[in-house]
């Protein structure tokens, strides 16, 4: 019987360019798992304009659509279910995840850091943040980390870290530019692997659900 590939919800808030390479390598079959969801809480971003050129359903779920966050949260949740998602990865998604959303998705939330956690990390360090605050430092080495999502910012346990080294003629864009494509790679690669062992823990070759 052919195993079930794992089934994804991607939340991204800007150009959606992270989902593009997930979704790329889903396509070409390096990749065993689908995009099955693409949400965002900015109605113009490109990552949803990504998903329905691709024809991925799409969900726009804002501050503007439920201004109570704990109606919000409850709307993630249903819109997430109702996908019936295994795993959901976070790529440049700008807003917090509720507390129904953790409980439900316990151990099946990944997020993508663009620095070497728990260095620059926490509230507000995203983006050029991150690497401004790398260059100021004088680090002569950057990367990605990879974690499980948990209450806290970039808190949670890393399952995968990559570096990249910074090299004395860096700008902001300079490195960003080799972080993200670092970023993108390691993310595919996690997620392939976890597809991989979640098959090898399921008796029928179905991913096993939770943690």
């Amino acid at each position: 019987m052919k195993a079930r590939r794992l089934r994804l919800a991607v939340l991204a808030s800007g150009e959606g360019t992270t989902l593009e390479a997930i979704a790329s390598a889903s396509g070409s079959g390096s990749l065993a798992a689908d995009v099955v969801l693409v949400m965002s809480n900015n109605r113009d971003s490109g990552a949803l304009r990504r998903a329905r050129d691709r024809g991925i359903p799409a969900a726009h779920l804002s501050g503007t659509t439920h201004p109570a966050p704990d109606d919000l949260d409850r709307a993630m949740l249903d819109v997430l279910v109702g996908a019936d998602v295994e795993l959901i990865v976070l790529a440049g998604f700008l807003k917090k995840i509720g507390p129904r959303v953790l409980a439900a998705f316990e151990g099946r939330i990944i997020n993508t850091h663009p620095a070497l956690l728990p260095k620059f990390g926490g509230r507000g360090m995203y983006g050029r943040r991150v690497h401004e605050a790398v260059l100021a430092a004088g680090e002569e080495v950057s990367g990605v980390t990879i974690h499980l999502v948990t209450a806290g910012y970039d808190e949670g346990p890393v399952i995968g870290r990559a570096e990249v080294p910074v090299l004395p003629t860096d700008t902001v864009e300079t490195l960003a530019g080799r972080v993200q494509a670092e970023e993108k790679a390691l993310l595919v690669r996690t997620i392939h692997e976890w597809a991989r062992t979640r098959r090898a823990a399921a008796p029928d070759g179905v991913p096993a659900r939770g943690v």
